[in-house]
C-alpha cells in the first residue's frame, strides 16, 4: 500500500491552510506519515488551500456561517479530487461533517490549555482592562472570573494578535498554548490551568480527513492515528453535538484517560459569564459517545431558561 506514493510525479497531496500554525500542523503530518510509512519527502505535496476564514478578519465567525469558514474549501477540494487528504485543528472542524468526509485520524494530543498573553495572571490584568478575544468562551469564562473586564474582538493569526497586545490596542489575549508550542513560541504567555479555564472542545488536537470511499487514504492515515486523542475528542465532540452548541454558545470541555476510563469535564456558560453550569463524569474509552451526551443533556437540565436558549439539542 506504501508503494502507492513513492514516485514525486504523483505524490500524496495534502490539503491545508496556508496560515503559519496550519503549515506547521501540516508539517507534523508528513513527519508522521514519513515515519509510520517510510516514504521520502518529495513523496508528499502540501497544497495550501485559501478559506473563508481566512480571508474575513473584521467579523465574528457566528455572523459568517460558523466552523464552516475554516472546512468548506477544504471540503471542496478534497471532494473534487484536487487533494488526497485535509488538515485541521479539530476545534475548527464542525461536528456534524459530510457523509462523504471521514476523520481518518488524529496526531498525538499537544497541550490543552489556554495562555495569557499581556499580563502575569488574570489577577494581574489592570481592572477594566479590554480582552481581546473572538471565542465566546474565553469571553464569557473571563468576564465570570472578572466582571470588571471589557472584551473586543479580536481575529487574525497568531503573530497578529500578538501584535495587537504589543502595540497596546487591546490590553490582553488568550491563545491555545499548542498553537504557539508549534510555532516555536513556548515562551510565550501564562499557561492558565483546566481548573481555571477549561478550554475549547477538541483544543490541542489536529485531525487529518479524507474521502470516506477513499479506502487506500484512509489506511494509510489511519496508521498514524493516536488511539487516545481520538477517544478523549470523540467524546468531546459527543457532548459538543448533545448541547447543539454553536458558534455564540460558550461551551468548555476536556476528556482525559484517567483510571483506565475518560474523565470527560464540562461548562456552559451565559455568554456575560454571569451563569455558568459545570459537571463531570468518567465515561469507557472504548465508547464514550452515549455518555458525553448524556453528560450533556444533564447540563442543559440544570441551566436555567435563558442559558438553554444559547443551545439547540
Amino acid at each position: 500500500m506504501t508503494s502507492l506514493f513513492p514516485d514525486p510525479d504523483r505524490p500524496f497531496r495534502l490539503g491545508t491552510r496556508g496560515s503559519p500554525l496550519a503549515l506547521a500542523q501540516a508539517e507534523l503530518t508528513i513527519a508522521a506519515l514519513i515515519a509510520a510509512h517510510g516514504w521520502p519527502r518529495e513523496a508528499i505535496r502540501i497544497v495550501p488551500v485559501s478559506t473563508s476564514g481566512d480571508r474575513i478578519q473584521d467579523r465574528p465567525l457566528a455572523e459568517l456561517g460558523g466552523k464552516a469558514l475554516w472546512t468548506k474549501e477544504l471540503d471542496r477540494a478534497l471532494l473534487a479530487g484536487e487533494i488526497d487528504c485535509a488538515v485541521h485543528s479539530m476545534k475548527d472542524v464542525e461536528t456534524i461533517r459530510p457523509e462523504t468526509i471521514a476523520i481518518a485520524a488524529m496526531l498525538p494530543r499537544a497541550a490543552t490549555q489556554d495562555r495569557l498573553i499581556g499580563a502575569s495572571s488574570i489577577a494581574a490584568i489592570p481592572e477594566g482592562a479590554v480582552i481581546g478575544t473572538s471565542s465566546p468562551r474565553r469571553a464569557a469564562q473571563m468576564k465570570a472570573l472578572r466582571p470588571d473586564l471589557r472584551t473586543s474582538l479580536l481575529r487574525g493569526n497568531v503573530a497578529t494578535r500578538l501584535a495587537r497586545v504589543d502595540s497596546g490596542d487591546i490590553d490582553a489575549t488568550l491563545l491555545a498554548a499548542a498553537g504557539l508550542d508549534r510555532l516555536g513560541l513556548g515562551d510565550v504567555g501564562t499557561t492558565i490551568p483546566p481548573e481555571t479555564l477549561l478550554p475549547a472542545v477538541a483544543q490541542g488536537a489536529v485531525g487529518i480527513e479524507c474521502r470516506a470511499d477513499d479506502a487506500v487514504a484512509r489506511a494509510l492515515l489511519q496508521a498514524i492515528g493516536d488511539a487516545a486523542t481520538e477517544a478523549c475528542v470523540r467524546a468531546e465532540r459527543a457532548l459538543l453535538l448533545a448541547l447543539g452548541g454553536s458558534c455564540h454558545s460558550p461551551i468548555a470541555a476536556l476528556a482525559q484517560l484517567e483510571g483506565g476510563g475518560i474523565r470527560l469535564r464540562a461548562q456552559i456558560l451565559s455568554e456575560d459569564g454571569s451563569e455558568q453550569v459545570s459537571r463531570e463524569a468518567m465515561l469507557p474509552p472504548d465508547a464514550p459517545e452515549a455518555g458525553a451526551m448524556a453528560l450533556g443533556k444533564e447540563l442543559l437540565d440544570e441551566a436555567s431558561p435563558a442559558l438553554r436558549a444559547l443551545f439547540h439539542p
